[in-house]
């Protein structure tokens, strides 16, 4: 299993051992209203997950990411971790060094330790980390909507967000000592924010073969209108598991955080996390993290040579798809037919035919996950978060 990511897990994480704290305590502290996007990466912070990160990027280490895709002491990190504020709330914190963080709902969460304040160039940061200032491109769009100041300093967690789904969570520490436990040696983490079809599952299993244990770990939290609902992905990979998986082989556990489609970037960044989380293996597969034409279709593998000292494996697969032919799975390498007997493994189409309520055929998914899907009311995300 590797160490984590600079050496050390962070634990920021008091929640369990400090209890409560009393918010009379905190109430002559300045205090900062959050949205969940920035409270995923406070929780993250603190129990470990962007390690060695201990807290929001100061302006040495945020602009060392944009144009190095490295932290000031060289190690690799490709998308910023950091906090906007506006000029109001920057000219209120003047003079202070802790920052009370709430919930939407007014609920403490955590403490962060202020260190620094700076203006950003919004679209300095949208075209270092997704290379387009497109507006439609929704990382672009978010960038945007950002206040104009960012502040910088460690956080300590002191209360968990109340949030569903937390029975399929499980930090870096329990992950490594259920891996240790299992006595998995090598484990290759998967990525997703799709319900499983036969390519995923294929693609898994090809992985699987060469190591001890398989970590699916989807992405749970804000993504685009149109992208398939957190409850169904989970629904659907337990019901895969159960039917098509060695149970003693896979630990499915969520990542909850915020999809950037960021491409390139970002698939080093989950590579990043998983390492956290003690894989040892890493799948990229075709167009990873993507959004519709901004980038290349294999460049999110492509980039992997720019980090000789990532310290986890990246396994790079091409498309798979059915062939009618051959009677199986195959991709460009392995089958010599002609496109005509191929279905391809797509989840654009696979989320056309179920918007349009078609039947989903069994070389394309399993039928167990089929029904699964059809009886799901909402599938998708209806507007983007």
């Amino acid at each position: 299993m590797p160490r984590p990511h600079g050496g050390k897990l962070i634990d920021r994480d008091y929640t369990h051992k400090l209890g409560r704290v009393s918010e009379k305590d905190l109430s002559e502290m300045p205090r900062k209203v959050m949205k969940n996007e920035s409270l995923y990466d406070v929780v993250n912070i603190a129990q470990g997950v962007y390690s060695p990160l201990e807290g929001f990027m100061n302006q040495e280490d945020y602009l060392n990411v944009l144009y190095q895709k490295r932290l000031v002491n060289d190690l690799p990190w490709t998308i910023p971790i950091v906090l906007s504020a506006s000029k109001d709330e920057v000219s209120d914190l003047k003079g202070e060094d802790e920052i009370v963080l709430v919930d939407e709902q007014g609920k403490t969460i955590a403490i962060m330790h202020m260190d620094a304040s700076y203006r950003f160039d919004k679209k300095e940061m949208a075209e270092r980390v997704f290379g387009t200032l497109d507006k439609e491109h929704v990382g672009v769009a978010r960038v945007f909507d950002m206040d104009d100041f960012l502040i910088g300093g460690k956080v300590d967690l002191v209360r968990l967000p109340d949030w569903s789904y937390s029975n399929y969570h499980l930090t870096p520490l329990e992950t490594r000592t259920l891996f240790r436990d299992k006595g998995w040696r090598t484990i290759v983490g998967f990525q997703t924010r799709n319900i499983p079809h036969l390519g995923h599952e294929y693609l898994q299993k090809t992985a699987l073969t060469f190591v001890d244990g398989i970590f699916i770990n989807p992405v749970i939290g804000r993504k685009k209108k149109g992208d398939f609902e957190d409850g169904l992905i989970l629904k659907s990979y337990d019901v895969l598991i159960k039917n098509y998986y060695v149970k003693e082989r896979v630990v499915l556990a969520i990542l909850r955080t915020e999809m950037r489609y960021a491409g390139p970037r970002e698939a080093i960044f989950h590579a990043i996390i998983r390492k956290n989380f003690g894989c040892t293996h890493f799948i990229v597969g075709r167009d990873h993290a993507g959004l519709g034409k901004y980038y290349p279709p294999y460049s999110a593998q492509e980039i992997f040579s720019e980090f000789p000292d990532l310290g986890i494996t990246p396994l790079f697969f091409t498309s798979f798809f059915y062939c009618n032919r051959c009677n199986g799975i195959m991709n460009e390498k392995t089958c010599p037919h002609d496109k005509r007997y191929r279905i391809e493994f797509s989840g654009t189409k696979l989320r056309d035919m179920i918007s349009r309520k078609q039947t989903l055929p069994r070389e394309l998914i399993r039928p167990e996950v089929a029904d699964v899907v059809i009886r799901w009311s909402k599938p998708f995300v209806e507007v983007s978060e």
